[in-house]
């Protein structure tokens, strides 16, 4: 026995489902492209002024934040992590 061909409209209707996938794909991967590029704004004193330990806390807490909802990479978040414990005296 010969299989049964596939339809015309059946083709149709299978490429257009596979557009829609690729076009919804794109569009959440533009979406996440966009929501990485927020960064943390640098760190800025005036001279001679030294940031409290509760703000260089609150630092750490918002760069680890974007670490994990993946806004910054791994390398990005251990420098900047670096960065705010080393300035974080202890008495």
């Amino acid at each position: 026995m010969a299989a049964q061909r596939t339809s015309f409209e059946k083709l149709q209707r299978d490429r257009a489902k596979k557009a829609r996938a690729a076009a919804k794909r794109e569009k959440r991967l533009n979406r996440r492209n966009e929501e990485a590029t927020e960064e943390l704004a640098p760190l800025e004193t005036p001279p001679g002024e030294e940031l409290t330990a509760a703000q260089l806390l609150a630092r750490v807490e918002e760069i680890h934040r974007l670490f994990e909802d993946k806004k910054i990479s791994f390398e990005e978040f251990e420098e900047q992590k670096a960065d705010l414990m080393a300035r974080i005296s202890v008495d």
